[in-house]
């Protein structure tokens, strides 16, 4: 699922939509289930036909697309999803498309293409967008002080894997980074948030900026599915510095003597080296 670095990767690759007329909104014709697409597409037209676009953001693993009007398209890319610019790998699964003008010329397309149609678009107005960013989102996962994390979490008896990856704690974080970000910060993946000493949040606070921060410059992981990619069709290459994540057996590109071991927690796997992250009793 795309995490923070792909998300923001998607925002940077469409933002020269900004200043764009949206002249059209299409559902392309097809067999499958179509996404989830709110208001219904009737609305969603007369809302974004006429408007431009103000601004290019990003909510945690929502790209936020700001019109004139003041509301805002938020696309959430889930398992498959993807904003594009040029052609889409296969057309079956294009799912949204606006047409684009600059100066009353035609100017280009903003596409939305997902295999498994998981997921969603939305137009909010802005006390609705305010709501998602109030009630269902933390703060950002680049911008949140030390200070900040340590007094979301250290209270909570959850592992801190798990904890991390709760979007209304920390908005950005999943399954990938979390891994990652703890064998950086040398914190077993099991440990509780209330056990956690304060040199151990100051690590993963740190850990949390340099992990999303590089694999935002390598434009985000693509995982063996291949099936993220950034808004010109290439790869990401942050997958090429994973030190845990998916490298069970493996010996330790760190210490050289441990080997990375795979567990479950919250129902998804956790990737950790026993000997860089040892578990304290």
């Amino acid at each position: 699922m795309p995490e923070l670095p792909e998300v923001e990767t998607m925002r940077r690759g469409i933002a020269s939509i900004l200043g764009a007329r949206i002249e059209a909104v299409r559902i392309p014709p097809s067999n499958l289930q179509p996404i989830a697409i709110e208001p219904p597409i009737r609305e969603f037209r007369r809302k974004a036909i006429g408007q431009r676009v103000v601004e290019v953001g990003r909510a945690g693993k929502r790209v936020v697309i700001a019109l004139d009007s003041g509301e805002r398209i938020v696309v959430e890319p889930r398992m498959t999803g993807r904003l594009l610019l040029s052609n889409p790998p296969d057309e079956r699964y294009l799912r949204l498309v606006l047409e684009l003008s600059r100066f009353g010329h035609v100017w280009g397309r903003l596409m939305f293409w997902d295999v498994r149609g998981l997921g969603v678009v939305r137009m909010l107005t802005p006390e609705e967008f305010a709501r998602l960013a109030s009630d269902k989102l933390g703060p950002d996962a680049l911008d949140i002080t030390a200070k900040q994390l340590r007094e979301r979490l250290a209270r909570s008896r959850r592992a801190i894997k798990v904890a991390l990856m709760d979007q209304a704690v920390l908005a950005g974080v999943g399954n990938l980074y979390a891994s990652e970000i703890l064998h950086h910060a040398r914190v077993h993946p099991a440990t509780p948030c209330v056990r956690l000493r304060p040199r151990q949040w100051k690590r993963i606070h740190a850990a949390l900026g340099t992990i999303l921060r590089q694999a935002i410059a390598m434009q985000g992981s693509t995982l063996g599915d291949g099936m993220y990619r950034t808004a010109d069709g290439k790869p990401g290459r942050f997958q090429e510095q994973h030190l845990v994540y998916q490298r069970a057996g493996q010996a330790c590109r760190q210490c050289h003597r441990g080997r990375i071991v795979r567990i479950v927690q919250a129902q998804r796997s956790t990737f950790y080296c026993p000997n860089c992250q040892r578990r304290r009793s």
